[in-house]
């Protein structure tokens, strides 16, 4: 939810607005991720920066975790039909209902994070191609800190395939479960608000996650051991409203959101401390008792960017559409 001092603040906007006889409109914003993340705060800067700049005809309140009880793959689905008027999108999520966005960019689809800051811009053009046909406008996105995805684990360090193989392991998206089946590794989709518990009761033994977030569900109490695998193709999540909703408002209103929105991009991309805030985050888990043990190898790294390689290829080609030439798209930005 939005803090009680910026809800005070949009209150007052509003109530300014109806003694004046002006309508104003209440939005909800469905962000799936955990209250405690940093893109969470963002979301509520963007709130409040809406209501300013609309002199508070248009209040946005966000909820946060799940809270609304609007699934984060179901987004396509829930958001045109106007279940609530914003939603965070990540294309990371729609491998079912909107392969051709899934397969834009997948896991294991960058070697390194100046390949992903290169190839932010093109994908933003292809998101807002692809969105606009869904009757979700693309209001604005919002950046992704860099990541490394390390792999963490209940009972006992595990930093090989060989050992990984003989685990279950939680992933996010349906192209982590198939690059992972390529390696041997038995992989299922568990969303990060049902993570903890399926650590905490074994559903799983080990789990896909960036060290950078893993404080924000308190991985900490449920693994003991983590080690680093591949660097996080953190494509940008996009801050999407209904077609419906969006058509309602004013010119004003729109640009409000419009606006609110650029600063939230402006704000979050810019990478410039990321490994110095991967390794704090490092050395607060291992404060809180979380082990670090030595990263992969660098063959079983190596071999896991070849197997997404091919994974890649395989969504595009079976997404059809356009889809493999959004990923040629990609590719040439690239330099591949």
């Amino acid at each position: 939810m939005l803090t009680s001092t910026i809800r005070k603040i949009i209150v007052a906007a509003a109530l300014v607005f109806t003694s004046m006889g002006v309508h104003a409109d209440e939005w909800k914003f469905n962000n799936g991720l955990p209250e405690g993340r940093g893109e969470s705060k963002q979301l509520e800067t963007f709130a409040a920066d809406v209501a300013q700049l609309s002199g508070g005809s248009l209040t946005i309140d966000v909820f946060h975790g799940g809270s609304l009880n609007l699934k984060d793959n179901d987004v396509a689905r829930w958001l045109p039909r106007g279940a609530v008027e914003m939603g965070l999108v990540w294309a990371n999520y729609l491998g079912r209902d909107v392969p051709a966005l899934n397969a834009v960019m997948i896991q294991g689809s960058v070697g390194s994070p100046q390949e992903l800051i290169s190839a932010l811009p093109e994908i933003q053009d292809i998101y807002t191609e692809v969105l606009s046909e869904l009757d979700i406008v693309p209001t604005g996105f919002m950046a992704l800190p860099l990541l490394k995805a390390s792999i963490f684990c209940r009972e006992e360090p595990v930093n090989s395939l060989e050992k990984l193989r003989t685990k279950k392991l939680r992933v996010w998206s349906n192209d982590q479960v198939q690059t992972f089946t390529k390696l041997g590794v038995s992989a299922q989709i568990i969303g990060q608000n049902d993570l903890y518990v399926a650590l905490q009761t074994g559903v799983v033994d080990c789990a896909v996650y960036p060290a950078l977030f893993a404080h924000t569900i308190s991985l900490n109490e449920v693994t003991k051991y983590a080690s680093y695998l591949y660097p996080v193709a953190g494509v940008p999540y996009v801050l999407g409203a209904s077609k419906g909703a969006w058509d309602s408002l004013s010119d004003g209103e729109r640009q409000a959101v419009s606006t609110a929105a650029e600063r939230v991009w402006e704000r979050t991309n810019e990478y410039s401390k990321a490994e110095e805030k991967e390794q704090a985050a490092r050395a607060k888990l291992k404060t809180q008792g979380l082990e670090f043990a030595a990263p992969f190898s660098e063959a079983d790294r190596a071999a896991f960017l070849d197997a997404a390689s091919s994974t890649w290829l395989e969504i595009a080609e079976d997404a059809g559409g356009k889809a493999p030439q959004y990923r040629k798209r990609i590719l040439k930005v690239l330099g591949r």
